[in-house]
């Protein structure tokens, strides 16, 4: 068993024995609030993604930080403790997969504040790193919780990024981030369906090419 930096435990399994179709058809169920249970954003994103790869309906994962380790103590010849480690580099954004062939890159911020959102939390190599993928023609964006008001946004990675390069800008209103993302609702299988967002940003980008 691997414990990978999101906290999450990977185990062998058992493979899952294949649908006979690979057409997507998923139904959210509402009505359930998970953010009332003590679940944080990335939580609820880990466990939508657990569900898009069961229903074969996407490959999205978590991306690991990359450490460099320094000093490991063996307690127990069975168990490795990490005593002393560094980052190595900085981390991108926080997700990346794909979904019916498009590449998806997407950073989950949340915030507490009622009006706005700051731009602060944002890191310049991560929109740097939004908007090289965004150049190869990637699905990017950001899941944005309102978590006082329990409201989550999928915001295009275009809008934040002409928002964080604006001077004297410092935070999105939360105007601002209703006029330009996609709403959506917590719920159950997934708890956060951000892959109707994305289904929106497909069509869009097909309307504009026009297909």
């Amino acid at each position: 068993m691997v414990k990978y930096p999101s906290g999450s435990l990977a185990a062998f399994r058992k493979p899952v024995q294949k649908k006979p179709t690979l057409k997507r058809s998923y139904h959210h169920k509402k009505g359930v609030n998970f953010s009332d249970r003590g679940m944080t954003l990335e939580q609820q994103i880990n466990e939508s993604n657990k569900y898009y790869l069961s229903e074969e309906i996407a490959v999205v994962h978590k991306k690991p930080t990359p450490i460099q380790i320094v000093k490991v103590d063996y307690p127990k010849r069975s168990k490795a403790v990490i005593r002393e480690a560094y980052f190595r580099q900085a981390s991108t954004t926080d997700y990346n997969g794909v979904y019916q062939g498009y590449y998806l890159d997407f950073e989950a911020k949340e915030t507490k504040n009622k009006t706005n959102f700051p731009l602060k939390n944002f890191h310049e190599h991560q929109i740097y790193h939004l908007d090289e993928c965004l150049k190869q023609q990637g699905i990017c964006f950001t899941i944005i919780g309102f978590t006082s008001l329990d409201r989550y946004f999928v915001t295009p990675a275009s809008f934040v990024i002409q928002a964080w390069k604006t001077k004297n800008k410092s935070s999105l209103t939360l105007k601002e981030i209703e006029d330009h993302s996609v709403e959506i609702k917590s719920g159950f299988h997934p708890t956060l369906p951000y892959i109707e967002a994305v289904d929106h940003f497909i069509k869009d980008r097909k309307r504009l090419n026009g297909k």
